[in-house]
């Protein structure tokens, strides 16, 4: 019998052993799970307990971007930002999308002095993004301007009737659907384009001379559709300060009384994706250190959207002759 209370004695602390231990690894797990997402969130611009200058990155091709769009509301309504600089490399994109933008960074600038860094190329809908702001600080290499618009479509007619093939349509309206890529484009098409695209590149030009207060004959030397480099956009008016991002925080810390020596910190949109495999697998290997095996995954992860362009485009393309 003493055999047996010795055994359940012993069986019993094995159990409160047990206990403690499984409760002490649960526990430094939710904390480990805790201080990841933590330190993730602080990474894309969720978290952070001091004030702070928010960095908005505009890269790429500008199309309709609700999550980006929900990201100028959160960065206006946080407490903790203090400024804003939005840092663009775009050659631009769609009308419709660059205008979005535009009116975003407009928005968000009722609530935050907001500045813009021109870290490489604001061409097109880029450029209309960075006339959103108030003051543009450029590197002088960087290329600015590229002020017009463009509609684009191919005329794959010849090409269906060297295999024989013949479109047909039934119109309410001879201009219905036209321009489009099955038929040759009508005089009458085309000067229905024409002043589609007039008309844009008249809004076009009306924005950046009431952003940029440049009289008509400097407008007329802006608006030819090349780019500048940051250099040129100086004594044009396309560009403020020639430099770096610190030039712009600096003018924000003088111009906006912005605190001195604030942390500037990403802000990214949300994103579906930032839950798959993918995404998590980054996060978890960029917080180990592994920075290059970590922007290897996203950039996987990003190649599964394809970005869609819509409509008119307000987009520089460089000549390839």
């Amino acid at each position: 019998m003493s055999i047996d209370a010795e055994a359940i004695a012993d069986r019993r602390r094995l159990r409160r052993k047990l206990s403690f231990w499984r409760i002490a690894g649960f526990s430094g797990l939710i904390a480990a799970v805790a201080a990841i997402g933590y330190a993730a969130a602080d990474r894309m611009g969720y978290g952070g307990v001091q004030q702070q200058i928010a960095r908005i990155s505009i890269d790429g091709v500008i199309t309709g971007n609700q999550r980006l769009s929900d990201l100028m509301q959160r960065v206006g309504d946080s407490s903790l930002v203090s400024g804003v600089v939005i840092s663009i490399n775009s050659p631009g994109g769609t009308t419709t999308g660059s205008e979005e933008l535009y009116r975003n960074i407009r928005r968000l600038a009722e609530k935050k002095p907001v500045v813009t860094f021109v870290d490489g190329t604001a061409a097109s809908g880029g450029y209309i993004t960075a006339i959103a702001s108030d003051y543009i600080v450029a590197r002088e290499t960087s290329l600015v301007g590229s002020i017009g618009v463009l509609f684009q479509y191919p005329d794959l007619s010849g090409l269906l009737g060297n295999v024989g093939v013949k479109m047909e349509a039934i119109k309410s309206a001879p201009l219905k659907a036209e321009p489009n890529p099955f038929t040759p484009t009508s005089p009458e098409a085309r000067a229905a384009t024409q002043l589609v695209v007039n008309d844009t590149y008249d809004w076009f030009k009306a924005l950046v001379r009431e952003r940029r207060h440049l009289s008509e004959e400097e407008l007329n030397a802006a608006s030819t559709g090349q780019v500048f480099s940051g250099r040129q956009g100086v004594p044009m008016k396309l560009v403020d300060k020639l430099g770096a991002e610190r030039d712009a925080v600096a003018w924000l810390e003088s111009e906006k009384g912005v605190a001195k020596d604030l942390p500037i910190r990403d802000w990214k949109p949300r994103s579906d994706r930032d839950f798959s495999v993918f995404a998590m697998t980054a996060t978890a290997v960029d917080l180990m250190g592994f920075e290059r095996v970590a922007e290897a995954l996203r950039r996987t992860d990003a190649h599964a959207e394809a970005a869609r362009l819509d409509g008119l485009l307000a987009v520089w393309q460089p000549s390839e002759k």
